[in-house]
């Protein structure tokens, strides 16, 4: 873990100015000295949506699981292109609740506290119905679904006793059209749109209740994000007969870019995002027209 001083938010959320080491305010809204936990951060798209809000000046937690070479590379790039900003890296499972709230923890402590939440993490197993296996099932929903639940009802905790925050779920498209032989992943993904819409109607409903008006500043906001069909190690493993006929599909012609999905991402991240809650953003090249 790298440290470094930075920029701290006062009681009103809003982050001290000090000039020094805050990174340059995008034309999409700032993040500067904003501290976010990006789950799966140290590759393909989490790892683009950390090096976003680092541009942007943010403080960047990255979760991960198992693949430590992966996480130690990804660190030693972070460190190298944010000389002295705060970048931490955590290892936990997100399919276990407790190892949820331990990484929420372990941000908050290290970091100070939790602004951005970005639940990226995801698997896939993929198998028709008829073959898929009790634990094929349970193990992507608890992951992709019960996971993102777990980390956001314990950072909505933290950022509901500051009175702002952002929690960013990361859906698929798949979640909208399903898919043959992903019904679990599908399933888990649709999910996720029911979960972004009851937080944010929550979030708001608990800032009311402590008499926080939630319109006020930069408010707390909960939201997802759909990819298509993006350039990933997950995407790479589809066979090419297979990404040929899923390139004909997409209207734009060509898969996503994980730098477009970050883009989407810290849009929603930014202070000036306060107005956004409770929708969900597509982000596949037409897929679903």
């Amino acid at each position: 873990m790298t440290t470094a001083e930075q920029p701290r938010a006062d009681r009103t959320g809003q982050p001290e100015q000090s000039g020094a080491g805050q990174g340059r305010p995008g034309a999409l809204g700032t993040v500067s000295g904003r501290v976010a936990l990006v789950t799966g951060g140290t590759r393909g798209i989490g790892a683009a949506i950390c090096h976003h809000l680092a541009d942007g000046g943010a403080e960047v937690a990255a979760g991960y699981w198992r693949h430590h070479e992966p996480a130690e590379k990804f660190m030693a790039g972070m460190t190298a292109a944010y000389p002295g900003r705060r970048i931490t890296v955590h290892h936990g499972n997100i399919g276990d609740a407790d190892d949820c709230r331990r990484v929420v923890r372990e941000v908050i402590g290290q970091h100070g506290r939790l602004d951005i939440l970005v639940n990226n993490a995801g698997i896939t197993i993929d198998r028709i119905v008829h073959k898929m296996t009790d634990e094929d099932w349970q193990k992507v929903i608890a992951i992709n679904l019960s996971g993102a639940f777990f980390l956001a009802q314990a950072a909505l905790d933290h950022m509901l006793e500051r009175g702002t925050g952002r929690i960013i779920n990361m859906s698929s498209a798949i979640g909208e059209t399903g898919n043959i032989g992903q019904a679990n992943y599908a399933a888990s993904k649709s999910g996720l749109f029911g979960l972004t819409k009851s937080l944010a109607r929550e979030a708001i409903f608990q800032l009311n209740r402590a008499q926080r008006p939630p319109g006020d500043g930069i408010g707390l906001t909960v939201n997802a994000v759909t990819p298509g069909y993006i350039a990933t190690d997950m995407v790479a493993a589809i066979p090419d007969k297979v990404m040929d006929r899923i390139r004909g599909q997409i209207p734009l012609g060509r898969l996503g870019r994980p730098e477009e999905i970050a883009r989407t991402v810290g849009f929603l991240a930014c202070d000036e995002s306060s107005y956004i809650t409770g929708q969900i953003w597509a982000v596949n090249g037409g897929l679903d027209m």
